[in-house]
């Protein structure tokens, strides 16, 4: 017996409209977080490199992935200290520990993210340097 239900295009709206709300969340980020837009910056610079190196299928998964780890943990970051602010607007020992967690979590992809634009670039640039 099929129990999913018809697609209506009431449900089509409603899909669409989320993935609106979620683009507002995604330029409300870039709009107000100084970081996510140095982030950005940084994925640009990445991207044309690559293209400029002629990286392979697989450093270009891997620095998608990098890239995207980035974003999101920035993200995740915004977030969680908008609710610790939202929550918690004056100072508390454990309002001040989710918020400093949450960027090191954003230090700690940025820090991955490096180490892939190492491996990925570091041979790249060692060829060119070689030249």
């Amino acid at each position: 017996m099929n129990t999913t239900p018809p697609a209506t295009v009431s449900a089509w709206r409603r899909l669409i409209r989320r993935f609106g709300w979620a683009g507002h969340g995604v330029i409300a980020h870039f709009r107000t977080q100084e970081n996510a837009r140095i982030h950005f910056g940084a994925a640009v610079v990445t991207v044309v490199a690559g293209f400029l190196f002629g990286i392979s299928r697989g450093e270009w998964i891997a620095v998608i992935l990098a890239i995207g780890l980035v974003m999101t943990a920035e993200a995740f970051n915004t977030a969680i200290e908008s609710v610790v602010d939202l929550v918690s607007p004056e100072q508390h020992p454990l309002a001040g520990r989710a918020k400093d967690v949450a960027a090191g979590a954003v230090l700690m992809a940025a820090m991955t993210a490096v180490v892939v634009g190492v491996l990925v670039f570091g041979p790249h640039l060692l060829a060119l340097a070689s030249h």
